[in-house]
């Protein structure tokens, strides 16, 4: 039988476990021993997935060598600010032909490397992936319809993955556009706080029909720009997670932007907050990582503003709006 890790037990991760031990022997890895114990004891999360029970097949440990050791499979949920440090420690454990499936959608601070970037550096030999997608943590471990990708450059493991992870309820589809998808995955955060403000603001349907439309065309551009295939973006991991995570009150990301369109400054946003919304720090990264490129983003140079440059949302409203229009695909094709 498949062995599969999951490193790191925050709401998406424990919801990957559960999904995975259909069809495999699971190890959850959690930080806390409270929590892996709860796991392991109770067959609940009450800390990052209250209200859910989960399978009786999945496990879990604190000891990050017990867990990854002998894996088939490694999943890493780490958020991305400790992704590296988590799997720097894992890596003396990990057999070289163990394919990383990364959960994250973040960019690394500093070294704007997407995550399977950084399982290259440190993993170098380990085939490297993603699993995203319109993935709310709470519905899916509901049982409750989903679809998701799996992108590895090797469609053929991305192929036998997509058994590991899919269940009748959770469909899993296959792309080799890694660059693409992980890129839709981490600037989709973004626009959702940006579409979070403008709820927060007391704005309605069309300014955040707009924002969402304008925010994938951002999307796209930079993923084109870097590397990914324009129709991805038309996808499971662009179109279909941006939709989401705008859209639902339980995105993190979009309920940070609620808050700050309804007053609260960033620090007291954050405080209040027990999980991490990856597109406070990916504003920044992204903003970045488009000027290095040359592009103009800015959906995401406001947010970047609001997050970590003082600006209000009465600001970043006025600095969308005085922009000109022009060709409204312009850069995507």
């Amino acid at each position: 039988m498949t062995t599969v890790a999951v490193v790191g037990a925050g709401s998406w991760g424990t919801a990957v476990a559960g999904l995975c031990q259909r069809r495999a022997d699971v190890v959850l890895w959690a930080r806390r021993p409270e929590v892996a114990d709860e796991v392991t004891r109770e067959h609940t999360n009450s800390t990052y997935l209250p209200g859910y029970v989960l399978p009786h097949g999945v496990r879990a440990t604190s000891d990050l060598e017990a867990a990854v050791a002998g894996a088939d499979v490694l999943v890493v949920g780490v958020p991305s600010h400790g992704f590296r440090t988590v799997l720097e420690a894992a890596a003396p454990f990990v057999d070289r032909a163990t394919p990383v499936v990364s959960l994250a959608k973040g960019v690394e601070q500093g070294t704007l490397l997407r995550m399977t970037e950084v399982v290259g550096q440190v993993l170098p030999e380990n085939p490297v992936g993603v699993l995203t997608g319109p993935n709310l943590a709470k519905e899916v471990a509901a049982a409750q319809p989903a679809a998701s990708v799996v992108a590895f450059f090797d469609l053929g493991l991305a192929e036998r993955l997509m058994d590991v992870f899919g269940t009748p309820l959770f469909r899993v589809y296959t792309n080799d556009d890694v660059v693409g998808c992980e890129l839709a995955g981490a600037l989709k955060n973004v626009v959702a706080i940006a579409v979070g403000m403008a709820h927060g603001m007391g704005f309605g349907d069309n300014t955040k029909a707009s924002l969402i439309t304008r925010g994938l065309a951002e999307l796209s551009r930079i993923g084109v720009a870097l590397g990914g295939r324009p129709l991805t973006f038309s996808g499971l991991a662009g179109m279909g997670d941006l939709v989401a995570t705008c859209s639902s009150p339980q995105s993190r990301n979009r309920t940070v932007g609620v808050a700050l369109g309804g007053g609260k400054t960033i620090d007291e946003v954050v405080a209040e907050m027990n999980m991490v919304a990856e597109g406070v720090r990916t504003s920044r990264a992204v903003v970045d990582l488009a000027r290095r490129a040359g592009l103009d983003l800015p959906i995401a140079e406001a947010v970047a503003g609001v997050c970590h440059e003082g600006w209000t949302v009465g600001r970043a409203l006025e600095s969308l709006l005085a922009r000109g229009t022009g060709f409204e695909l312009d850069g995507i094709v």
